[in-house]
């Protein structure tokens, strides 16, 4: 074979392969809508206000239109942030890596961050294919930052909401029109939370293909951006919409009962929180920050659980969720890294 045909094989080959690691990013993104569905829902549906359908179906529409005006914001910071760039062998290593850690943790029912799971991910392949000293400390630093203040911050905003709800409310009669305000009001959260969320978590599904988008389709970063987000909130709505109860039900009833006055000021401190994480920083250091959403909105629950009484949360479950999250990062990272040397032994691509 000549140079040129040998040249037009691998592109053949490269655009097979893009293909097949789109389907992955996909896949990705139907878990991610599986396993974090129940970040904007679980308040509303705790509390008894909206149905698990209804939940979802909202969660649907206003992921799509999270992620199509804002995803690009946190998208650009896990294709191109942590580490230089993600060639196509790498954004497949890290779609399968983080595909196979979420499917198995939601068919066991954790809620496990799929955030922890794509940074994981992106620092094994940052780490086989750069080398740590080229892996961006600085912006992993405040990534790391954000997983330990998200929740901390929709835990004592949530504890301020309810504890002055609640103090409103006693010196007002309950009526049936109150019970209606709160009840529009935690559906209108759920909607804002939704938005918050789909900003925020659709780059896990497809941002790392940004950069191979540019290189192989010669797409603008920002148009890739907006295609990838359209392609990745489709999977979300997808996944959501059929496998999302399970782990709604996990979130919403397990870790503590929520009343609707509860669910209201949850749900607000949730979206507040994830909004903020994904839009001042960007505007401040032009990364928006993948924070899990899902530890955001337990922090929440916890948050409300604690204003009312300490033996409202289930400490067992808070464990459980919690040593999954923390196994995550090196799990995934090691899983990665052995997957891309082993694969790049193998196949070598021309993007």
């Amino acid at each position: 074979m000549t140079r040129l045909e040998v040249n037009d094989a691998l592109i053949d080959l490269a655009t097979i392969l893009l293909g097949i690691g789109l389907a992955l990013s996909f896949l990705t993104a139907v878990s991610l809508g599986a396993n974090d569905a129940a970040t904007p829902t679980d308040c509303a549906v705790g509390a008894g206000i909206i149905s698990v359908r209804n939940a979802v179906i909202l969660f649907a529409i206003f992921t799509g239109l999270g992620a199509l005006l804002q995803g690009y914001q946190v998208m650009k910071t896990i294709g191109k942030g942590i580490v230089p760039g993600v060639n196509l062998l790498g954004a497949i290593t890290i779609s399968l890596t983080a595909a196979i850690w979420v499917l198995i943790c939601s068919y066991k029912g954790l809620d496990v961050s799929v955030t922890y799971a794509t940074i994981g991910s992106v620092i094994g392949y940052g780490i086989a294919t750069y080398g740590i000293e080229n892996v961006n400390l600085g912006v992993l630093q405040k990534v790391f930052l954000s997983w330990v203040s998200s929740p901390l911050c929709s835990m004592a905003l949530a504890y301020a909401l309810y504890s002055t709800f609640r103090r409103i409310l006693i010196k007002k009669a309950w009526t049936e029109k109150i019970q209606k305000i709160i009840s529009w009001l935690l559906i209108a959260s759920l909607c804002f939370s939704a938005y918050s969320f789909g900003a925020n978590d659709v780059g896990n599904a497809t941002g790392v293909y940004v950069t191979v988008a540019e290189r192989l389709g010669r797409i603008p970063d920002y148009t890739a951006m907006i295609l990838l987000s359209a392609f990745g909130a489709v999977g979300i709505a997808i996944g959501g919409l059929t496998w999302g109860r399970r782990v709604i039900e996990t979130v919403a009833f397990r870790i503590t009962r929520l009343d609707i006055v509860m669910g209201l000021a949850a749900e607000i401190s949730n979206a507040v929180v994830v909004y903020i994480f994904t839009t001042i920083p960007y505007m401040l250091f032009g990364y928006g920050l993948p924070i899990s959403t899902s530890l955001a909105s337990n922090g929440a629950i916890i948050g409300v659980g604690l204003a009312k009484s300490y033996k409202s949360i289930n400490t067992r479950t808070i464990m459980r969720l919690v040593i999954t999250w923390i196994i995550t990062v090196p799990m995934t990272a090691i899983i990665c890294m052995t997957l891309y040397i082993l694969l790049s032994q193998v196949l070598t691509l021309p993007v």
